[in-house]
């Protein structure tokens, strides 16, 4: 099938049926929400509306964090960053796997066990309630907010290529939708209505990555060499370095670095993240959290190997020209493969993966950040501890709305934005302020409140300055486009920058644990009664049932 692009302003309306992705993707709402609506509508408990009330297995769970994680600048981005830079772009894959055995090995099993709802939770435990758990929720408000800001300004850059509308309204009228339908599923499901959204979402997508693959593989009699020889013939700049480490990090010793930098991120923020952590309260115990890891560690492994092909097969089958000529550069590389290799058909149901996967990590996002106002700032620093289930579930319902319109409102405003800056700074934020306090909480008994305000006001502010001044910034177009959910370009003329790395986790990392050992050693507070009882509960999951009120 030949592929024809127009130019960048009408290639949009190039490829595919609009009529037929808007269908597609109208269907996936109406029957998620009849699901929602069956499944988890009614009153709800504060444990039910956060947690689910521990309703899911491992294996549910895992297919949910797979849903939840598996964004769509995993599935755009990745398949598209592989087809231009080939090895490099795989790199990422490989960092986002990683990070599981992270999660898995260090956080998972001992966070299920100390927590309840939130991670402010844990990292509260043995600490001083109010400054600790103020202090993370202006974190996990912050990763949450960036990467949601991210998903909703992304939805708005692929309506050009996915729906072939263009325009401001357009845009601006997509985002809101998909700001209504993310509050709509939380409002009415809560975390168990959001897990259903995020299982059916993950079945979606990697039954539609797996068919793209096998479609891919079957053009060259399923001999892998083929397809990459193909992919090297069409290349005709990057040729067999496409297989190669070096095609983008490779330019210099600054390039090298920094790509040190980004895996730092990459592999530490994922234990960080807040809305990947509190997946981990939706299990009855430790073991099913433990399983719920494996299972996303094989589903999110093997969709990685499936894009590694998707990549290769746009790059031979479309060709670098085309894709770096159509909206959204690297991110259209995946939807043209499937016009490429089905029509408007394959194109119109990955057009619809592809924003049902933003609804899903949206929604995620948002009932974890309406959980940390709620149950964090409401109930244990605004009223104390003195509050009813049914006034806390109240204000997360309010949050969730009022989160909503600000993820709108600034979706919006940053859809003609650089936002690849957005969801390094998630990562970055993560990794720095989050990951060195649950560490230290959990391992260290000589850790204390001011070990955990300086490393986590530290890493925050440590990773939005240093990201602010960087090249990413100011002065090129980014460079991550596998974390980018559009591709937005900065203004090359504008130029601020002093970091010299596109990514801060190489600094902002290791100062978070040093800011983290340099509090706790210069204060006196030392309460070694909590921490053995913390360490119990962590191993054991003694307590766990019980409320944490103290």
């Amino acid at each position: 099938m030949a592929l024809t692009l127009l130019p960048a302003a009408d290639a949009a309306t190039s490829v595919g049926t609009p009529a037929l992705n808007i269908g597609i993707f109208a269907a996936f709402v109406v029957v998620t929400l009849v699901i929602v609506i069956r499944v988890a509508s009614g009153k709800k408990t504060a444990e039910q509306y956060y947690t689910a009330a521990g309703a899911f297995n491992g294996r549910q769970n895992g297919i949910a964090i797979a849903g939840d994680y598996l964004s769509a600048a995993s599935f755009l981005g990745i398949a598209g960053a592989i087809a231009l830079q080939g090895y490099d772009g795989f790199l990422y894959s490989i960092g986002f796997l990683v990070a599981w055995l992270v999660a898995l090995l260090l956080v998972a099993e001992l966070l299920r066990n100390t927590g309840r709802f939130t991670m402010a939770d844990v990292l509260s435990y043995r600490l001083k309630q109010r400054p600790v758990r103020i202090a993370t929720a202006i974190s996990v408000i912050a990763v949450s907010f960036f990467y949601l800001l991210a998903q909703m300004a992304g939805a708005g850059g692929l309506v050009s290529l996915l729906l072939g509308v263009s325009g401001e309204a357009a845009q601006n009228l997509v985002i809101a939708i998909v700001g209504i339908i993310m509050i709509a599923y939380v409002l009415i499901g809560g975390m168990k209505g959001t897990t259903w959204v995020q299982i059916i979402k993950a079945v979606l997508l990697i039954t539609g990555t797996f068919v793209m693959t096998v479609w891919v593989l079957g053009k060259y009699g399923f001999n892998l060499s083929g397809l990459f020889q193909a992919a090297a013939d069409n290349s005709p700049k990057a040729g067999e370095k496409l297989f190669e480490p070096g095609l983008k990090y490779g330019k210099n010793m600054t390039t090298k670095i920094d790509f040190i930098s980004l895996s730092m991120a990459l592999v530490l923020g994922t234990a960080g993240l807040p809305h990947v952590l509190q997946r981990f309260y939706t299990v009855p115990t430790s073991k099913q959290a433990r399983k719920s890891v494996e299972w996303a560690i094989w589903l999110i492994g093997g969709f990685y190997l499936l894009t590694l092909v998707v990549g290769y097969g746009a790059a031979a089958l479309v060709g670098p020209t085309a894709i770096n000529a159509a909206p959204g550069k690297a991110n259209s590389a995946a939807p043209l493969l499937a016009y490429e290799l089905g029509g408007s058909v394959l194109l119109g149901l990955i057009s619809g993966v592809a924003f049902a996967t933003i609804l899903a990590v949206v929604a995620g996002l948002t009932i974890t950040t309406s959980a940390t106002f709620a149950h964090d700032l409401y109930k244990e620093v605004f009223k104390r501890g003195q509050t009813t289930q049914e006034q806390e579930v109240r204000v997360a319902r309010i949050a969730a709305v009022v989160i909503g319109a600000v993820a709108i409102l600034g979706g919006i405003f940053a859809k003609n934005q650089n936002i690849a800056f957005l969801v390094a700074l998630a990562f970055a934020v993560a990794a720095s302020a989050n990951l060195p306090t649950i560490l230290y909480s959990l391992f260290w008994k000589g850790f204390n409140t001011r070990g955990a305000l300086f490393s986590i006001y530290g890493g925050l502010v440590s990773s939005i300055v240093l990201i602010v001044f960087s090249p990413v910034v100011s002065g090129k177009a980014p460079v991550a486009p596998a974390t980018v959910s559009a591709s937005m370009i900065t203004d090359p003329t504008v130029d601020f920058h002093w970091f010299p790395l596109d990514n801060p986790g190489l600094v902002s990392i290791p100062l978070a644990f040093f800011l983290g050992w340099l509090g706790s050693v210069t204060s006196k507070e030392h309460n070694a009664a909590k921490y053995a009882e913390m360490e119990v509960r962590a191993l054991t999951g003694h307590g766990v049932a019980e409320a944490i009120d103290h």
